[in-house]
């Protein structure tokens, strides 16, 4: 009798510890503020309510990418003395990064497998994050969850693909009647990622890549081509009639220098990690050679004990006699110049071109420029929140290559960036009209 009621004695216990438990699971509350869906360049504040006073735990993150590949990261928190934990205020402990970073759960998320580069480029589609909360204690259950909807395009942006003479690209409009400053984003390869986050801003802005056809089949390059796509952004209802800005990074770079130096109606140009000189091909402007080639010699890549190389010193110095043909003359360019440069770019050595540039016009009595330099940055600056990357597969050099960047640095690098591009543009392409921003 004594053992029966023992043994139910200890069951209903473990039955209320059982329910006390979930009652207290119950209470707990992973929120994202304002609210759960935003813009892919807006941060979100994360916090956990409900946790036992001081309780450790970890919290999340996890994304798949459009190609499959999922991203993770975590960080462990101590909660305060009312069970709160404020990433905005709390140091991570342990896990992907450690400190005090509101934003770090994003940019610290890594792929399973590594040199994978976060790939996100179908703008109507959100960027899908979810976060969840986990005790640090055994299996770690679960304790709470929610999702975040980070969206590339905000309420009234119009998307249009567009293929016009020779070029093609995708436009897009910022809702409102404008008018509204231009903006031509070159990309090495087609990404709308920038270009479709500018127009949130009140730009329209027109991406177009420079290889729409295999490197391999290109012998030379037309600056016509890029011609095409200035006038037709100039001829666009909403644009204001100020000239047009140019945005590029990396291989695109000496495409936004010569636009400036040898075509009307450049007003500003932003030059990301590229170089001072015209890069691998011939240049031709007006049916005559307008620039030569500077090249590279892949048998100087740096190889690491990873396997994967650096091509920081491959290209040959622009400014060696033999090499003064493939210089960019930017001192006859009537529009401004932001330079941008990361001191840790692995690609090439982005910040000597830039220091040449800027001596340059200096040279000729050219104040026409600024310049911002990131000491722990590497080479691929994107609009911020997204996956840092420090080691992919390069598609020119067709080896696994080294980006460069100290992760946290480059994340601080690109929220600061983002907002000097905007400003710099609305500087330089300044409309008499208000331009209205899109939102969610």
């Amino acid at each position: 009798m004594d053992t029966c009621f023992n043994r139910s004695t200890k069951t209903n216990l473990v039955k209320k510890i059982a329910v006390v438990s979930e009652e207290m699971t119950s209470q707990i509350r992973l929120r994202l503020l304002p609210s759960a869906r935003c813009l892919f360049d807006e941060p979100v504040q994360v916090k956990v309510t409900g946790l036992r006073p001081w309780q450790v735990v970890t919290i999340r993150a996890r994304s798949t990418d459009e190609k499959g590949v999922v991203f993770s990261s975590s960080a462990t928190y101590r909660a305060d003395g009312s069970g709160e934990v404020n990433l905005e205020r709390d140091p991570s402990l342990i896990g992907s990064y450690v400190g005090v970073e509101p934003m770090g759960l994003l940019w610290s998320m890594r792929a399973d497998t590594l040199h994978k580069l976060f790939s996100k480029n179908k703008v109507l589609n959100p960027y899908v994050v979810k976060f969840s909360v986990h005790e640090l204690e055994g299996e770690g259950r679960m304790l709470a969850e929610a999702t975040n909807e980070r969206f590339l395009i905000g309420d009234g942006v119009s998307r249009a693909p567009v293929k016009e003479g020779s070029f093609h690209g995708v436009l897009f409009t910022p809702p409102g009647e404008g008018p509204f400053p231009a903006v031509l984003d070159v990309c090495t390869f087609m990404s709308e990622k920038r270009a479709c986050l500018l127009a949130n801003k009140g730009f329209v802005v027109l991406a177009m890549s420079l290889y729409n056809d295999k490197p391999d089949n290109i012998k030379e390059m037309h600056l016509e081509f890029f011609k095409e796509a200035v006038d037709f952004l100039q001829q666009q209802p909403k644009v204001g009639n100020k000239g047009v800005g140019i945005i590029s990074r990396s291989k695109t770079g000496h495409i936004a220098l010569s636009l400036a130096a040898f075509v009307p109606g450049v007003e500003a140009v932003v030059w990301i990690n590229g170089c001072s000189a015209n890069v691998a091909f011939p240049l031709y402007y007006k049916k005559r050679k307008i620039l030569s080639p500077l090249l590279s010699d892949l048998s100087k890549v740096i190889p690491t004990e990873s396997g994967v190389v650096i091509a920081r010193y491959c290209v040959d110095n622009p400014l060696a006699e033999e090499n003064q043909a493939t210089l960019v003359p930017i001192e006859k360019a009537k529009g401004h110049f932001l330079f941008v440069a990361s001191e840790d770019d692995l690609n090439w050595d982005s910040k000597a071109f830039m220091d040449q540039m800027v001596e340059r016009l200096k040279r000729h009595g050219k104040e026409n420029f600024e310049s911002v330099c990131y000491p722990r940055a590497g080479h691929l600056l994107e609009p911020p929140y997204g996956p840092h990357c420090g080691s992919s597969f390069h598609w020119l050099a067709r080896q696994l290559a080294m980006w460069g960047g100290e992760p946290r640095s480059h994340a601080a690098a690109e929220v600061h960036l983002w907002k000097k591009i905007q400003e710099f543009f609305r500087s330089h392409l300044s409309c008499e009209a208000s331009r209205p921003t899109a939102k969610l």
